[in-house]
């Protein structure tokens, strides 16, 4: 895993040569990128629900898998898309809560960053239905196994948050404890708490 060797900032994936709007206005593709997405690393992406409008941006990514964080089912044209793009989708169905009554399950957690962490799984995009506070714990945890200091993680959390953003997330992120992760296996983990999803 390379990921400690990124120092970087947040970045917009750049699109490809042949993914570029053609301004003339003849035949063009135009990609639309999902709400809040953005590029983690290399080969792991972050954004909010992809709506099919931004299947063609996704496409361009070359996904293998997707992490998804939200426990209802996913949509059918979403599984479809997956599906027909050869790209797993992984569901960690983390309930979405509202200050003061929070709890981001850290099992759950641990599991995702076992699936996001194995390289096979790359390209990846993680996603919840906004892509601020349950990807945002995610990848903060991230953050903190690349050895970001917590100003820049909870600086990178806030962009994406904006005015919603919750001290209770920021406590998880501070407090998650990585030393148990640092010689785990990155393979996926077959763990109950995760649904792999058939078609």
């Amino acid at each position: 895993m390379t990921l400690e060797s990124y120092a970087g900032d947040v970045h917009t994936v750049p699109q490809s040569e042949n993914s570029t709007e053609d301004r003339g206005g003849g035949g063009g593709e135009l990609f639309v990128p999902p709400l809040n997405f953005a590029m983690v690393d290399n080969g792991i992406f972050r954004s909010g629900f992809p709506e099919p409008v931004s299947f063609s941006f996704l496409q361009s990514l070359r996904l293998r898998s997707i992490i998804y964080l939200c426990p209802e089912a996913y949509p059918e044209v979403n599984i479809e898309f997956a599906k027909s793009n050869g790209i797993q989708v992984f569901q960690f169905g983390i309930e979405r809560c509202k200050e003061p009554f929070v709890n981001i399950p850290d099992e759950v957690i641990r599991e995702a960053l076992q699936v996001l962490l194995d390289t096979e799984n790359h390209p990846v995009l993680i996603h919840c239905k906004s892509g601020k506070h349950r990807t945002g714990c995610l990848v903060g945890c991230v953050r903190k196994i690349q050895r970001w200091c917590l100003s820049s993680i909870f600086d990178e959390y806030q962009r994406f948050a904006a005015a919603k953003a919750r001290i209770s997330d920021q406590r998880f992120m501070e407090l998650f404890d990585i030393s148990n992760l640092k010689h785990s296996p990155l393979s996926f983990s077959c763990s109950k708490r995760h649904t792999h999803i058939d078609y």
